[in-house]
């Protein structure tokens, strides 16, 4: 039993997420997060040979084959007093969505440059999320070990591009093979860097920091001087850190290291847990289950996160992490509360009551019962069927939190399974991995077709590779007639009047929601003119 007050179990928790553009070296640093936190006695590097030394965080078949993540997983670990819980995000753009709704359960993120591409388009696309969500941000600049661009066009980049003020907390001193190491600014404490000796396979640990006024013997002729006119032209332009600043999103520390190396990254850990905000304060609406006669109206209140009833939300939904067992485990944030093995909660979108027996605090895919958790808490619920992304959970299966984004996707494909036969389990597994939000399952109202819509071409692939691995089915995608999907709302009269017109084009989704396929942007545009009364739209909220 803890005895620290739930306010007080709340203020030690770090929830953040880890954004990227795709190799910038995301699940590199994750492993990194995780040794210098004594979660993991091995890094695996992300293309290992041998299953001993796989990356911790990607568990997936398709995931260890081509040394990409593409799907969100999440790690918990106690480091210096406090509970971590990091979302890794798939870096690859045709997974943004996953990667959008795991950041709706981050309090905070780490956005990892490479610090010889700087900003690249996927990097713009995640940070335009954190800014939507007020996320604050901490960067981090990846492969000093590699040459480098100029340490201030990169900040100038940040600060141009991104419309952030950096804060550097270090500086480097060269990159790439002339890499020397790192000074802390305001305290001039010199971090060296120990190069990998030649034909070694192990790295050899980083010497001890020391002042920057004593570490000449680590530099090479002018180096040294030129190293300190840099720290003070440094700190003379760049604004110092000011923490109340960086939580409000105006101002970004930025930190540097290698995490292939394991250079820069304690001091990385150590900024998460003195800067990034502990569980926020939540916006919900206290609603009685659907279907509740004589329903009060709902109430706009905030949920703080040391308030004793258990809330929270289910941001992702993951199938056959376990393939032994046909498992299915909705990942559950908790706002509020301290939740017990074995408590009862009810789904507000619902109604229904769960038992939660099993519990489960996540290691990526490695798993263990989890006794008891509190807000900032990431944890498992098994379920079959019963949770979907979006729901949202409480003791007294009232409190609704707001829904998480579906998209609209922007390649409609066919389905079908090789096999005939096999007809009906293909149904079973689209709609397990529609759940999961890998991809999303429209059912044309005339036709037997599946309709399967994506945001990108990797997704149909991963989709595929599941559909085989995981439930033994050999499928085959073609070209739709379809180029765009709309959700469709009004009355009752309009949609039945236009549904009537447009039945050929007419179909449902996941939920039962009525969507229209246009064949091109163009069709959509001149429906929409024909229909005013009739909203066509692009997103639509689960839960």
């Amino acid at each position: 039993m803890s005895k620290l007050t739930l306010q007080q179990e709340a203020l030690r928790r770090r929830t953040f997420a880890i954004i990227a553009h795709p190799d910038a070296g995301k699940t590199t640093l994750t492993e990194h997060i995780l040794l210098a936190g004594g979660a993991i006695r091995a890094a695996g590097a992300v293309r290992a040979r041998g299953e001993n030394r796989r990356t911790q965080s990607d568990w997936m078949k398709i995931e260890k084959e081509r040394g990409i993540s593409v799907s969100a997983s999440v790690m918990t670990f106690e480091h210096d007093g406090k509970m971590f819980n990091l979302l890794d995000t798939p870096g690859h753009e045709d997974f943004s969505e996953d990667t959008y709704r795991t950041l709706t359960a981050a309090d905070c993120a780490i956005m990892v440059l490479d610090a010889a591409k700087g900003i690249e388009p996927q990097t713009l696309k995640l940070f335009e999320v954190c800014r939507l969500r007020d996320i604050p941000i901490i960067t981090f600049i990846n492969k000093l070990d590699r040459e480098a661009q100029d340490p201030m066009a990169l900040l100038d980049e940040i600060a141009s591009r991104l419309q952030l003020d950096p804060a550097p907390i270090w500086w480097p001193a060269e990159s790439g093979n002339r890499l020397r190491g790192m000074v802390e600014m305001g305290t001039g404490m010199f971090q060296p860097y120990a190069r990998k000796p030649a034909g070694s396979a192990e790295d050899v640990p980083h010497p001890e920091a020391l002042p920057l006024s004593d570490a000449a013997r680590y530099f090479e002729e002018g180096e040294h001087e030129a190293l300190m006119e840099a720290q003070e032209l440094v700190e003379g332009g760049y604004p110092a850190f000011d923490r109340q600043s960086f939580l409000e999103g105006h101002m970004t520390p930025v930190l540097w290291g290698s995490a292939l190396r394991h250079f820069g990254i304690d001091e990385l850990l150590r900024a998460i847990g003195e800067w990034a905000p502990a569980p926020k304060v939540m916006k919900a609406r206290k609603e009685a289950p659907p279907e509740t006669r004589n329903a009060p109206a709902p109430v706009d209140l905030t949920v703080e996160p040391g308030a004793a009833e258990v809330t929270g939300f289910v941001f992702k939904v993951q199938a056959n992490m376990d393939p032994n067992h046909r498992d299915r485990i909705a990942m559950f944030r908790m706002a509020s509360g301290s939740f017990k093995r074995g408590m009862k909660l009810k789904v507000q979108n619902t109604g229904k009551q769960l038992s939660v027996n099993a519990p489960i605090m996540f290691f990526a895919s490695d798993r263990e019962l989890a006794e008891d958790a509190f807000a900032g808490d990431v944890i498992g619920i098994p379920n079959h069927g019963v949770l979907r992304v979006g729901d949202s959970l409480s003791e007294t299966g009232l409190i609704r939190f707001a829904g998480l984004p579906n998209f609209a996707p922007e390649i409609l494909q066919r389905v079908r399974v090789k096999d005939p036969l096999k007809a009906k389990h293909l149904k079973k597994a689209l709609d397990g991995l529609a759940e999961e939000g890998v991809t999303q399952l429209f059912r044309p109202e005339m036709g037997s077709d599946f309709i399967v819509g994506a945001v990108g071409q990797l997704q149909f692939e991963v989709m595929a590779d599941r559909l085989g691995e995981e439930y033994g089915l050999e499928v085959i995608f073609e070209p739709s007639p379809w180029a765009e999907a709309r959700w469709i709302g009004g009355t009752k009269a309009d949609l039945e009047d236009f549904m009537g017109k447009y039945r050929g084009q007419m179909a449902r989704d996941i939920d039962d929601d009525p969507v229209f396929l246009a064949k091109s942007s163009w069709e959509t545009g001149y429906v929409m003119e024909r229909f005013p009364s009739v909203a066509f739209t692009k997103t639509k909220e689960r839960g």
